[in-house]
């Protein structure tokens, strides 16, 4: 796809869903964290609480989705007891999250799941993302799924598949631009200009 194909305001993504009908092995059991890491729901976060948690982890891969709703849609998602965020915790502070969403009837979508910049690099995502997938089959659901992008950290997608994810579908999404809007700041990945 070209840039003049891209309204101004706009940036292209390639998406890519993938999918699980069946606990692997390695998940059926929660993983043994390291010394000083813990992972825990957190029920019904507040929305300072979480628009932390999203927009840190968030920013560096270009999240803006969330940061558009108003307080009281976000506070309406998070707390609804379909949603849960469970919590990476590193030596008693934040390290990252996972969000299971089991709003549909045999689905569970993990919507986002990632860690805050001063933990990435030290193998603590694998650890949260077996978590996750463990949480999600806990309820017994038909398929748990996922989908990431190519503004996404580089690694995400090959650890969707070491964890038993299959991609089973791949499209290109045209989407607001987040540093166009304001919600992130115009530094965040220069490699892809801001369409004006």
């Amino acid at each position: 796809m070209t840039d003049d194909a891209i309204p101004p305001g706009h940036i292209a993504e390639t998406v890519t869903s993938l999918e699980m009908f069946a606990c692997p092995e390695p998940a059926r059991h929660a993983p043994t964290l390291p010394p000083g890491c813990r992972i825990e729901r957190v029920v019904r976060p507040t929305v300072a609480f979480y628009r932390f948690l999203y927009d840190t982890v968030g920013e560096p891969w270009m999240w803006g989705g969330r940061r558009r709703w108003t307080d009281a849609a976000l506070a309406e998602w998070i707390q609804d007891d379909r949603t849960e965020i469970w919590l990476l915790g590193v030596d008693g502070q934040p390290g990252g999250f996972a969000e299971l969403d089991r709003r549909a009837d045999d689905d569970v979508e993990l919507s986002y799941f990632g860690l805050l910049p001063d933990f990435v690099g030290r193998r603590l995502g694998p650890l949260l993302l077996r978590t996750a997938v463990h949480r999600a089959w806990a309820g017994l659901p038909r398929r748990f799924w996922v989908h990431t992008c190519d503004l996404d950290h580089p690694a995400a997608l090959g650890l969707y598949r070491r964890e038993g994810f299959v991609p089973f579908r791949t499209h290109v999404e045209i989407v607001p631009d987040p540093r166009a809007t304001g919600h992130i700041p115009p530094h965040v990945q220069p490699h892809r200009p801001i369409l004006t």
